[in-house]
């Protein structure tokens, strides 16, 4: 159990380190930025990455929502579940610390959004509460309904982490003028956490949304592929 938490905390760190980092450092760096683009695949990339480094101690959920979903879905004891969330978060606000302590290493630094979800003020497009939670819920569902059925004895062996970083990319590129992307609670409580905005007053949407699509997805395809 301490390696499959280790494994958690090491994948959950480099998730929120490289992908907010990405936002933050190089999103918008003059002449270069990646723009959302970027960040997109940097957050995929960072799935892949360490699924397989370490998926394969862990399962490499990297985020509350997975592994309530795994749970759910039968892929995770109930046991564990408590033990993985923790990890995650204490992950993600140690990556977010490390990344504030590089940012503000630039002169004339200032927070801002520091990466952070948001809806309504701070969503990047304006979009209402409604809209956070849809598209959270939707996408967080379909997350895990793709996680599940790349990850069953079924599919191919050996391209899971693959495809789960390129459907995180995918979601990225949807959702960040929405939300700013979460659909993992981990990634927005490290960077709400450092953010000088009201951040932190809407974190409650990025918990309940993305662990009530974790919920459906799940459900979804233990009912329809469960008995495969």
């Amino acid at each position: 159990m301490q390696k499959k938490l280790a494994a958690e905390f090491f994948g959950t760190f480099w998730l929120v380190f490289c992908g907010c980092g990405a936002a933050v450092l190089a999103a918008a760096f003059p002449d270069l930025g990646i723009g959302f683009l970027g960040v997109a695949l940097a957050f995929g990339l960072t799935v892949v990455t360490m699924a397989y480094a370490v998926g394969g101690i862990s399962g490499g959920h990297f985020n509350p929502a997975v592994s309530v979903g795994m749970a759910v879905g039968g892929r995770l004891p109930a046991g564990e579940l408590i033990g993985y969330i923790i990890v995650q978060v204490v992950g993600a606000v140690a990556a977010a610390a490390v990344l504030y302590l590089i940012a503000s290493g630039k002169p004339g630094f200032e927070a801002g959004g520091f990466a952070s979800n948001g809806y309504g003020d701070l969503s990047p497009g304006k979009y209402s509460l409604l809209s956070g939670v849809v598209i959270e819920v939707v996408m967080t569902a379909f997350f895990i309904f793709i996680i599940l059925a790349t990850t069953a004895p079924r599919a191919p062996a050996g391209f899971a982490p693959l495809a789960i970083g390129l459907t995180l990319t995918l979601i990225h590129l949807v959702t960040i003028p929405v939300t700013n992307t979460s659909v993992n609670p981990a990634r927005s409580t490290g960077a709400a956490l450092f953010a000088e905005t009201g951040a932190i007053g809407q974190l409650w949407l990025f918990w309940v949304a993305p662990i009530i699509g974790a919920a459906i997805g799940a459900a979804v395809w233990k009912a329809l592929f469960g008995d495969e």
